[in-house]
């Protein structure tokens, strides 16, 4: 297997960082370009009408600043300046903008945590992690 295009999948959890060491050491031994993608879920409150479910621009440019810097200091700044790399935010439903992601820019792997900061902990298998498992385009690596 060829690998060239690796994508690590973030939300900043303990998971996400033992996922980002395995992408970034195959980036590495592959000579492969390395994209850490977060993805921001929705903001859903049944107590708004859905005109309201939308952040304020302002709010929405900061939240955005914050997170790139975020990424910046606890992924990019570990990336050797040899390794090809791009530090990706989107927002949307987790599992199906990263599996649109993968599809967009041809991944060959992508590697993520087996769960995260979901609430859930150590009971369950990650519900983002499984749906991406049982989508993607490519093969895909889950670290536990």
């Amino acid at each position: 297997m060829a690998v060239k295009n690796i994508v690590c999948c973030t939300d900043f959890s303990e998971n996400a960082q033992l996922a980002f060491d395995i992408a970034l050491e195959m980036a590495e031994k592959y000579a492969a370009k390395l994209t850490v993608l977060h993805v921001i879920p929705p903001i859903v409150n049944p107590l708004w009408g859905s005109s309201e479910w939308m952040i304020p621009d302002k709010a929405r440019k900061s939240l955005f600043q914050q997170l790139e810097e975020q990424m910046q200091k606890a992924y990019g700044s570990k990336i050797a300046s040899g390794v090809d790399n791009e530090l990706v935010i989107l927002e949307g439903h987790v599992s199906t903008k990263i599996i649109k992601y993968l599809e967009k820019n041809h991944a060959d792997i992508v590697i993520m945590g087996a769960y995260g900061l979901s609430g859930m902990g150590l009971v369950l298998f990650g519900s983002n992690a499984k749906r991406v498992a049982h989508r993607a385009p490519c093969s895909v690596m889950i670290v536990r």
